[in-house]
């Protein structure tokens, strides 16, 4: 039966694949769309909006976030995990990802009414006694509203914006094409993993769009930090949110970046400080949950110095290996000892060639020689993590993801901190903590735990090896071993080489075509046009056609 629907589908992302490939090529990206190869019927008409001069002036990143802007909330989105991962993009490009603006104007009261009306299955009026008109921020994913609820309390409504979870998706199916598509026409592109990030992606927004998931991710932290009168989590109305509408608890602050507004409430900006950075280690290393996009539009300082958090869109876990991982490169730091950075990448086989080892030891040993001088309150952790991540880029060593937004949550809130407070140290705030993670790693519990671990491991490879091992022999015997080999860029060359062997074929044929008229010719035999020979007239065309589109193929490659 014909699928309307999918033909509808197929149309809109067919259109879309043109928008995207018309904006980047508008911001002088036509070069990397002609390496893609790009079909004629997906190229717009019109190549460019800017001028060649406009765009010329600008940086390559730049241009990109302009275009990223320009695409909407499914790049805009892209463009801020990519802020977090400057082991995949170039430094500049990561930098210019972080300031990506969304741009989006409000939805009207109406359809945010109909939209929650929609989701949680009741009369706006039966909801909330009073919802305000004028939203409190308008986003991509989402538009926020206050409210007051029919027992008095005022919330905060976050509501997903209409028809939004299918623009991502049908971006996110661009974008998986897009990562094949390069990974097979780019080889250089395979060692950054493009569909890999894709995926990474992905889950990443498919997350953020649930409100549902991020109501219970507050739900979560609430519980993390029961007891802890230094920090407060918005309440969660169960009760009024849905994956698509989520209703909080109102909270009142100031700005963390407000500093006139805090001196003059009396607020203690040395005490906030230490308790900021406290908290957040306190999230890493004992609950393995973090809140990832702590920037100061996030932090709220409340009555009494507490430190209220808002936004939990973003958030990352750093468990196990990943956690060790991290405290055992912080030690490294702190120790001052380029040998503990190198075993610890090691331990964790990050890095694979051996040859990199005495090389990579170097390197670190200049990087933390450059610190030796320094008192510890006067390191910056910020400036030390993010050298350190250039020097593992430089050498293709690639970090969990999580890991990576840690990184730059811990530059974040160290650069909070020292806005607060100009002498604040926070090398002297995670030290304790490294060494409380390091020590639990010790603990007879946790090493009984990883032997038991080991032991089973062990035990499990003792029963399977003789089995899997008469199996390869048995296979061997009877001529049925298989070995799949993958040869890694192929299938350009292949591709390569189909290229010059039909412009060979199309250059032997033309060759035989006009050998063949000119016989024809001196024979002056066959039917005649215009006195000419017929079949002569026609070789002449047919071989000046593949000649034109055998020099025309030729100039669009660009390789002469």
């Amino acid at each position: 039966m014909f699928n309307v629907v999918r033909l509808n589908r197929n149309l809109r992302g067919i259109r879309r694949s043109r928008t995207i490939i018309g904006v980047l090529a508008s911001y002088g990206f036509d070069q990397l769309l002609e390496s893609f190869n790009i079909p004629a019927s997906l190229r717009p008409r019109r190549l460019f909006r800017h001028t060649k001069r406009q765009v010329e002036r600008l940086h390559p990143a730049r241009r990109l976030r302009l275009a990223f802007e320009e695409l909407g909330p499914t790049f805009i989105k892209l463009g801020q995990l990519l802020s977090t991962r400057p082991d995949l993009i170039p430094r500049s490009f990561a930098e210019e990802f972080a300031s990506l603006q969304e741009c989006v104007p409000s939805l009207p009261c109406s359809a945010i009414r109909e939209q929650v009306e929609l989701e949680l299955g009741a009369p706006m009026e039966t909801l909330y006694a009073w919802f305000d008109p004028e939203p409190l921020a308008a986003a991509s994913i989402a538009q926020v509203h206050r409210a007051r609820l029919h027992g008095g309390e005022i919330v905060v409504v976050k509501v997903r914006r209409p028809g939004i979870v299918e623009t991502v998706e049908r971006d996110i199916d661009i974008l998986s094409g897009m990562a094949a598509w390069a990974e097979r026409r780019l080889p250089a592109s395979v060692p950054y993993d493009p569909s890999g990030v894709v995926r990474e992606f992905a889950r990443t927004i498919r997350r953020e769009m649930d409100l549902g998931r991020e109501g219970r991710t507050i739900e979560q932290f609430r519980k993390n930090f029961a007891g802890d009168v230094t920090l407060h989590f918005p309440r969660v109305y169960r009760e009024l949110t849905s994956t698509g509408v989520l209703t909080l608890e109102y909270l009142q602050g100031i700005k963390v970046s407000d500093l006139a507004a805090l001196k003059g409430a009396g607020a203690d900006c040395s005490l906030i400080a230490a308790r900021g950075a406290d908290a957040y280690l306190r999230q890493v290393v004992y609950h393995g949950l973090f809140h990832g996009d702590p920037h100061p539009g996030n932090i709220l300082i409340l009555p009494g110095n507490v430190i209220g958090l808002i936004d939990f869109g973003m958030v990352g876990r750093v468990e196990g290996e990943t956690k060790q991982l991290l405290f055992q490169l912080l030690k490294g730091v702190i120790d001052r000892s380029p040998d503990d950075l190198v075993e610890a990448l090691d331990d964790w086989a990050l890095v694979t060639d051996p040859a990199q080892k005495q090389p990579l030891r170097r390197e670190l040993a200049e990087f933390i020689d450059s610190y030796c001088d320094l008192p510890l309150k006067e390191l910056q952790v910020g400036r030390l993590l993010t050298e350190f991540v250039e020097i593992i880029i430089a050498y293709r060593i690639r970090l969990d993801p999580y890991l990576m937004l840690l990184i730059k949550a811990l530059v974040g809130i160290e650069g909070v901190g020292r806005t607060l407070d100009p002498g604040f140290d926070m090398m002297s705030r995670i030290r304790p903590f490294v060494a409380e993670s390091l020590k639990e790693k010790l603990a007879p519990a946790e090493v009984a735990k990883e032997l038991r671990s080991s032991l089973l491991a062990l035990l499990q490879l003792s029963r399977n090896l003789p089995r899997e091992l008469k199996e390869i022999v048995t296979r061997i015997n009877r001529g049925t071993m298989k070995i799949d080999l993958e040869h890694r860029g192929l299938d350009r060359l292949i591709t390569e080489l189909d290229k010059a062997s039909n412009r060979l074929t199309s250059g032997l044929i033309i060759a035989a075509l006009l050998v063949g008229s000119a016989i024809i010719v001196n024979s002056d035999k066959g039917p005649k046009l215009l006195g000419f020979p017929f079949l002569a007239f026609l070789g002449y065309a047919v071989a000046g056609i593949i000649g034109l589109w055998l020099v025309l193929a030729i100039f669009r490659s660009g390789r002469l």
